[in-house]
């Protein structure tokens, strides 16, 4: 299958899930994609990749908050006034990480407990039900355990080979914009080392390691959209990937001793 297949793809498509409803907490993700898919006559095949936006798996796991629950602690307070930021989303910001690596005003970079770094842990309210006024949406508790049960119900539903990537909107280091960016991955290896290979002229390469996990939700975001698109996943067909039913996202994680601006 594709999966196995060395080199670059042949070529990819990209296919939005639509017909997928606002979720709430305690729905089926799986079956409702699977529903989504049979209602638009597709199904997933042996190599696919399936991209899920963070939020849609949020919901469904229950991880809005309301912020008129949350008192913020007295670091919590100190942060917030440093950032100009709401202390209840600091209270959140800082239970959600394991530090605090910049604050700035309008800025909170924080290193979530998953070892991600982003802006703000990843709470946002865009695309919340009552984000405009008092509900935030936090990250799933273990990203890698979501992206491996969708993989585990739709492999059964469909009998097929999946890849799943659960995929979220960060910024970037010297960048602006966000890119659509993978933070749970499940039967695949995230990266892809192309190190020993040789290119066009036969030199063998040093440092080619590929971050697939990222390639593919960056190019899902295309179609999923950020806005009021309603449209949560997305399909990658073709894509060369390497199967592995325990790989997780730290693989493309750079280690902390690596770490060269803190």
């Amino acid at each position: 299958m594709t999966a196995s297949e060395p080199g670059a793809s042949a070529g990819i498509s990209l296919r939005p899930i639509r017909g997928l409803p606002l979720f709430h907490a305690g729905d089926d993700l799986a079956d409702a994609i699977a529903r989504a898919l049979g209602a638009a006559g597709d199904r997933l095949a042996d190599g696919d990749v399936l991209v899920v936006a963070q939020k849609a798996v949020s919901k469904v796991e229950g991880r809005t908050v309301t912020l008129s629950g949350v008192t913020p602690s007295p670091a919590a307070e100190q942060a917030a006034e440093r950032a100009g930021k709401d202390p209840r989303v600091v209270e959140l910001i800082l239970r959600e990480s394991a530090e605090l690596m910049r604050v700035a005003p309008g800025v909170i970079i924080a290193r979530h407990r998953s070892s991600q770094v982003l802006a703000n842990a990843g709470i946002d309210a865009s695309n919340v039900e009552g984000g405009d006024t008092d509900t935030v949406l936090l990250w799933p508790v273990d990203p890698d355990a979501s992206a491996a049960r969708l993989r585990r119900a739709l492999s059964q539903r469909f009998g097929a080979r999946i890849a799943v990537v659960i995929s979220d909107s960060l910024g970037r280091a010297w960048r602006m914009g966000t890119m659509g960016t993978a933070i749970g991955v499940s039967g695949f290896k995230p990266v892809r080392d192309r190190r020993g290979e040789a290119d066009l002229f036969g030199r063998i390469l040093q440092a080619t390691v590929i971050g697939l996990a990222d390639e593919l939700a960056a190019a899902a975001s295309l179609v999923i959209g950020e806005a009021a698109e309603g449209t949560p996943a997305a399909v990658v067909r073709g894509a060369v990937w390497e199967p592995d039913d325990q790989a997780g996202l730290a693989e493309l994680l750079r280690p902390l001793q690596q770490d060269l601006f803190r």
